[in-house]
């Protein structure tokens, strides 16, 4: 047992936000926050959370989450959740590294050996996906994720959707398996009508098909297709998740381990899933301490079925292509990807070592992602 001597944050290009636990005895653990858009929000939050609970014995995570969580009054949401991962991961990394153990061991043990993975080709207005579903099959990848459209008005022409469905169809003859990401640009007059167009080429999943307000939508949506319906990077909490799961309106379930709490609720809300029969496939096109968080969790969740990689993903290579998820970490061979699945992390705590002098000096200059956004031809604001 030691008590929390100081939480440091660091925020690293191109759009992360590290949180560094360190304890009495100078044992220490690495998270991660990172809100895209919104770090320095998140960031005023650790500052609160600095002063709320450094002195707070570390290995008490359960009681500082609820802490954290129940006595802010004020719950949940985007802000408030990824301030809380930050601490919580970084609180687990710690105590597995104290223990000498790999951090799933904490949480039960193994019940695989190795990740399933995909990545992602395209970019936002996605383009030239042959070609990169090709280089994404030579990294070792069999699995990919596209954005299914550009941006869409509340109602379009059906012909903006026709490029859509031959994009899908060009990459599933490749011979690889490619999920469609909605966003939550398309609106139900559009949606309803692009899961019909494309349940012929029988993609992996459909992701974010509408908003996740739009509760009732996707319900409705659930009985018009038979393609499995995932979402999730949008809810904060097990709270959030129950709606949807009552529902039974999705099939996969993709919280985003920087945004719902961390690993302790992420393993809850995985939980929640596996009583639904629905599957977990984390949420990750972010930095390294989350993607190592989430493979922790897939290590020992049964209910896991494959993990987002952000390797060379189109935020970080806008950024310049300088930082990525093998920045930041000391062995890069961790993230190599072989017919499509990664070995299970053997190191202790999360199973990487930050590198954590080329964390501080990134932070020192690194400024704030801005949110992206999309407008109409008419200067109308569409979904992003």
């Amino acid at each position: 047992m030691g008590k929390i001597k100081s939480i440091e944050y660091f925020r690293v290009l191109p759009r992360w936000l590290f949180v560094k636990i360190t304890d009495e005895q100078d044992n220490y653990g690495w998270g991660e926050a990172t809100l895209e858009g919104h770090s320095q929000a998140v960031e005023g939050c650790l500052d609160a959370m600095i002063q709320r609970f450094v002195g707070y014995e570390a290995d008490n995570i359960e009681l500082l989450w609820q802490t954290a969580h129940r006595h802010s009054f004020y719950r949940g949401g985007p802000v408030l959740m990824s301030a809380l991962a930050g601490v919580d991961i970084a609180l687990w990394d710690l105590l597995s590294r104290r223990l000498g153990l790999p951090l799933y061991v904490l949480l039960g043990g193994a019940v695989r050996h190795k990740i399933k993975v995909y990545s992602w080709i395209g970019g936002d207005r996605p383009r030239d996906v042959e070609a990169a579903a090709k280089e994404r099959y030579a990294q070792g990848f069999r699995a990919v994720k596209m954005n299914a459209t550009e941006d869409v008005d509340w109602l379009d022409s059906p012909k903006a959707l026709e490029t859509s469905v031959e994009r899908c169809r060009v990459v599933k003859a490749l011979g690889m398996d490619v999920g469609l990401d909605f966003h939550g640009r398309l609106h139900k007059p559009m949606a309803k009508q692009l899961a019909k167009a494309l349940e012929p080429h029988r993609p992996l999943f459909i992701e974010e098909p509408l908003l996740s307000e739009h509760y009732e939508g996707i319900k409705q949506l659930s009985g018009l297709t038979t393609i499995p319906i995932a979402l999730g990077e949008r809810l904060y909490s097990r709270w959030d998740v129950k709606r949807f799961l009552n529902d039974t309106s999705i099939d996969i379930l993709q919280p985003d381990i920087s945004h719902c709490g961390g690993i302790s609720e992420i393993r809850r809300i995985a939980s929640m899933a596996e009583a639904y029969d629905v599957a977990l496939a984390p949420h990750c096109p972010l930095g390294p301490i989350a993607l190592a968080a989430c493979m922790q969790v897939a290590m020992c969740t049964p209910n896991f079925t494959i993990q987002e990689m952000g390797l060379t993903i189109h935020y970080n290579t806008e950024a310049g292509g300088k930082f990525d998820i093998k920045n930041y970490i000391v062995d890069k061979g961790v993230w190599d990807v072989r017919d499509g699945y990664v070995e299970g992390l053997k190191g202790v705590g999360l199973g990487i070592e930050v590198d954590e002098e080329e964390v501080r000096k990134v932070a020192k200059t690194a400024i704030a992602w801005a949110p992206k956004g999309f407008m109409g031809p008419d200067g109308s604001i569409r979904e992003w």
